[in-house]
């Protein structure tokens, strides 16, 4: 949710179980403006926040000129001190992915796991014991959540005539119909279906906004849930992969924003609920 209409997307939200405290709300007003001109950053938004056994990590992110590619996240555990999460090669990705269990709460805390032997056929073989900071770790979730249900409004977003993905000033929300519709929601990530579309599929589509992936075909059938609220008055998108993760749109207004509360824990046994 951007830091500009803050109070207002948590408004929005409340009925989802995005609530914050006054004193939360005030904190994170202040120390997010201060690290968007302290970056330089055009725009932050407050990604989230993931809960640990002994304490929380709430998430930013900002956004430089280009909006799809020129991102950084940052964390804090206080609302007020900001720290930037470290890039992580793929390498270290896939090992951190592979910690199962909640989060400490604590930057500093080391999980361990045990990684199966590579030759499997000698029976006294022994594991390797693999430790991962939870600071890897909470980047690797952040991007993976990210990555699977981080999810804007088709429109929203544009490319200028130097392929430079921005906001779009000219989106005015979308209609009541479209706004009931999957399709009409896009991931907000660099494209990975659309090469897979026939030519007369792309024959119909408009080049300068539908550049990114939509959600209607995504895997397994189900695993999101869209609804209308308060009257048909706003639309409310939720995650059944990543439980916590809510995103709203007004429509016929460009009011749209996100939020992830949760354990950073993806639901493995969706595929057999539904």
């Amino acid at each position: 949710m951007d830091t500009d209409r803050l109070h207002l997307d948590l408004d929005y939200l409340g009925s989802s179980g995005v609530i914050l405290s006054t004193e939360q709300k005030a904190s994170l007003k202040n120390s997010l403006l201060l690290l968007k001109n302290r970056e330089k950053f055009r725009r932050v938004e407050l990604w989230g926040r993931i809960v640990g056994i002994q304490g929380e990590y709430f998430i930013a992110q900002g956004f430089g000129v280009e909006q799809l590619m020129e991102k950084k996240y940052h964390y804090s555990v206080d609302c007020r001190k900001w720290a930037q999460l470290p890039k992580l090669d793929d390498a270290a990705r896939a090992r951190a992915l592979k910690v199962e269990g909640r989060f400490m709460g604590d930057a500093a805390y080391e999980a361990e796991y045990i990684e199966p032997p590579v030759n499997n056929s000698d029976p006294n073989a022994s594991g390797q014991t693999v430790v991962v900071k939870e600071e890897e770790r909470l980047v690797a979730v952040v991007e993976a959540i990210s990555h699977d249900v981080a999810v804007v409004p088709r429109g929203t977003y544009a490319k200028d005539p130097d392929g430079i993905v921005i906001q779009n000033r000219s989106f005015r929300g979308l209609s009541l119909a479209a706004a009931s519709n999957l399709s009409s929601y896009l991931h907000f990530r660099a494209a990975e279906e659309l090469e897979k579309k026939t030519i007369i599929q792309k024959a119909n589509l408009d080049k300068s906004i539908d550049f990114l992936d939509s959600i209607e075909h995504d895997i397994p059938k189900g695993c999101w849930s869209l609804q209308l609220e308060q009257g048909g008055q706003i639309a409310v998108l939720r995650s059944l992969w990543w439980i916590g993760y809510v995103s709203y749109h007004i429509p016929n207004t460009n009011s749209f924003g996100s939020f992830y509360t949760g354990f950073g824990q993806k639901n493995q046994d969706l595929p057999f609920m539904l």
